[in-house]
């Protein structure tokens, strides 16, 4: 025991002698502990942080923001259209005929001469004209690139043949069939139907070796006759070769019916009354309304397809209607090219389709 007490020290033997005394706590209570509060340790310095101004604002409303502005209105996107009073979607245009298509000259010529000649404004026909229209007394006007042969066999009704490898003509009746001015349903309050028959004999074999055909329409004037109607502002026709229809079209026309053979009587028709719905209050003072117009094409007296002249337009492709939408006098046209032997008919006492 003594060597271990050698290494350790002296320790006392027992607890209270003099060597304890230097442990001895101090008198009365220990003093408090002290701890520096949170706020002390954390506040900020006063004011802003120094690069803060850097970023302010500037004063005022953003750039984009007028005083006076409404919030755009609400729009309930639950609510899903009625289909049903849209518009149908546009039919589609060809970019050219399956069948016969002029030469880009003939087309190019046209489309100049009518920017030189405006379409001519509508007349009060005298009551003989009138009548003799109404009668069906018209004639038939024969245009120096008509090649053949052309008669009158009764009151109102025409018989013509064209020669084999004939160039594009067009016959435009003597009188127009719709007059603008007497005839219109804002001036009458009734509907105002023309209508027209074109029977095809026969073909034979045109340019090129395309088979010849014929187109029934109707053209404002003045019209370049050398081209097919409805290929040319102010005009409408349905062609016999292909069975497309066309409306101040340049192109290829729009698919419609089948084409016209040989033995067929076709009819073409135009329907002007007055719209069902008022007219847009949007409209600005002194605009004449647009009238309701429909045209619908009879086969053998039967009624066999139609189109809404106001129908939805292609807005790349489609010319408008020009011309066509009542307020000018509306000619009945035939257009041929080729050889065909063919009869046509303005009196209704000879058309297979009788209006109801």
């Amino acid at each position: 025991m003594g060597f271990f007490k050698s290494l350790k020290g002296n320790h006392p033997d027992t607890i209270g002698s003099e060597s304890s005394q230097s442990y001895v706590p101090p008198a009365g209570p220990p003093p408090p502990p002290h701890h520096p509060s949170n706020t002390e340790c954390y506040l900020p310095p006063p004011g802003p942080p120094p690069a803060q101004s850097d970023y302010l604002p500037p004063p005022g409303p953003p750039p984009s923001h007028r005083s006076g502005d409404e919030p755009p209105p609400y729009h309930d996107w639950t609510i899903i259209p009625d289909t049903a009073l849209l518009p149908p979607p546009p039919s589609l245009g060809h970019e050219a005929s399956p069948a016969g298509n002029a030469s880009l000259s003939d087309a190019d010529r046209a489309h100049d001469w009518c920017r030189t000649y405006p379409l001519l404004r509508p007349y009060q026909p005298a009551s003989l004209h009138h009548d003799s229209v109404k009668n069906g007394n018209m004639d038939l006007v024969q245009p120096r690139e008509y090649q053949g042969n052309l008669a009158k066999t009764g009151l109102g009704s025409w018989k013509g043949s064209t020669i084999s490898g004939g160039r594009d003509a067009c016959l435009l009746s003597s009188l127009p069939c719709y007059f603008a001015v007497p005839d219109t349903p804002l001036v009458t309050e009734k509907k105002k139907t023309i209508y027209f028959e074109v029977k095809v004999l026969s073909y034979g074999v045109g340019r090129g070796g395309d088979a010849s055909s014929l187109a029934i329409g109707w053209c404002a004037l003045p019209y370049p006759t050398w081209r097919m109607p409805g290929w040319e502002r102010g005009s409408l026709a349905v062609h016999g070769d292909d069975g497309r229809r066309y409306v101040n079209d340049t192109w290829g026309g729009k698919d419609f019916t089948s084409a016209i053979q040989p033995g067929q009587t076709v009819g073409l028709g135009m329907e002007f009354s007055i719209p069902d719905t008022p007219p847009n209050y949007g409209s600005s003072p002194g605009q004449t309304p647009r009238l309701k117009i429909d045209i619908f094409f009879t086969r053998d007296g039967i009624k066999e397809s139609g189109w809404s002249l106001h129908e939805e337009l292609d807005a790349q492709n489609d010319l408008g209607v020009d011309g066509l939408d009542g307020q000018f006098d509306l000619y009945a046209a035939v257009g041929l090219f080729g050889g065909v032997e063919f009869e046509v008919n303005f009196s209704s006492r000879k058309w297979l389709w009788q209006p109801s």
